[in-house]
């Protein structure tokens, strides 16, 4: 995303045309048709984006912090398009955070309550972190008051609840066993209204402002998942996308960390990689901005499912997927998607290599697991 917007006069016309320092008005228009296709919406919702972007009214955003270490905020701090202080300036008006804000104590309480007084229905309310329940919530209080009491009364007020991070989404970290606190995610508390769940830990900031823009621009929500993922962010595995991808199809494995495999980049799922059964798009969105290692996998770790309840926090990180699922599409050959514009035999044959190229996996893992029992 563009990382400075102003809104200047055509020299001599008098008209009103976004423009970015260094990047042409056609230029912005066209990152903004980009942004609509990933977002899932027709190309000529562009333009609905761009002038969402460049309108002077900014949505006021609430950000609560409950039972988390700040790493989603972390990662939005280090987001480049936008930057954060682009964000918080330009795009939205962020009127509470205990992170990110100047104020503290008694002030910052006061800016929270006039914001939600003069706001009602109107703003955003993102909670970061896990909501401890058990002994009334006391695990955790700001100004005197519970997170489950703060989120109580905040969420009826909101005009869109979204749940970042693992923690808010379904408890993360906190809620895993024996969970003493009563740790629980943001739709455990609020079942009565939507609640828009991102999780990862941390989650994607490009994931949290796409779904605010998609809010902001058609005015309702992203098309969710059962859990209350977008889709467009949480509707494939990793595995389908996953760069190594081709060696785990080829049966190439790393079967130890610094191993021949390791160094040449084959697939990681002996090592326990929770790719196969991880709803995400980290192989494709990235963190940080700092090319293809900027995700686990990209540094030679396999994903842990960190987005998934029950998978992440929850299984050894190195105990591998006991099944593994289709992919999704069938595999591109000389850049080509098969099974696409083929013929019957064409794509019966593509269906057959990708079988077989699974087989041999499971295969793999199954004479690997012999071996460890037999030794």
């Amino acid at each position: 995303m563009p990382k400075v917007f102003n809104t200047l006069s055509n020299q001599g016309q008098g008209e009103k045309s976004p423009e970015i320092k260094g990047i042409a008005r056609r230029d912005f228009l066209k990152f903004c048709t980009i942004t609509a296709a990933s977002l899932g919406l027709p190309l000529n919702m562009g333009q609905a984006i761009a002038d969402t972007i460049t309108s002077k009214k900014r949505p006021p955003v609430i950000w609560v912090h409950f039972q988390e270490c700040t790493g989603c905020t972390e990662s939005l701090l280090r987001g480049t398009h936008p930057t954060i202080e682009h964000l918080i300036l330009d795009l939205i008006s962020l009127d509470y955070s205990e992170t990110l804000m100047a104020a503290a104590g008694h002030q910052a309480e006061a800016a929270l309550h006039k914001s939600i007084k003069e706001n009602e229905g109107k703003f955003i309310l993102v909670v970061e972190g896990s909501i401890p329940t058990k002994d009334n919530g006391v695990y955790c209080k700001i100004g005197g008051k519970t997170a489950l009491s703060i989120l109580e009364d905040i969420a009826p007020k909101a005009a869109a609840i979204v749940a970042i991070g693992s923690c808010a989404s379904w408890g993360g970290l906190q809620s895993s066993k024996p969970n003493p606190t009563g740790a629980k995610g943001v739709p455990e508390i609020i079942t009565d209204r939507p609640v828009i769940t991102l999780p990862g830990c941390p989650a994607s900031p490009y994931n949290l402002l796409s779904t605010v823009l998609y809010y902001l621009t058609l005015k309702k929500l992203p098309q969710l998942d059962d859990k209350g993922r977008p889709k467009f962010a949480y509707g494939t595995l990793i595995h389908d996308n996953c760069e190594r991808r081709p060696h785990f199809d080829a049966g190439r494995f790393a079967l130890k960390y610094g191993d021949e495999g390791h160094r040449q980049g084959w697939c990681l799922f002996q090592l326990g990689c929770k790719g196969p059964e991880t709803h995400a798009n980290c192989p494709v969105q990235l963190f940080g901005d700092v090319g293809s290692n900027a995700w686990p996998v990209g540094t030679g770790h396999p994903c842990f499912g960190c987005t998934e309840k029950g998978i992440g926090f929850e299984k050894p990180l190195h105990q591998t997927v006991d099944s593994v699922t289709p992919p999704l599409t069938y595999p591109k050959v000389g850049g080509t998607q098969q099974g696409k514009g083929m013929n019957a035999g064409g794509a019966a044959i593509a269906g057959v290599v990708a079988g077989a190229a699974l087989t041999a996996g499971i295969k793999v893992t199954k004479a690997l697991k012999e071996e460890e029992t037999n030794s």
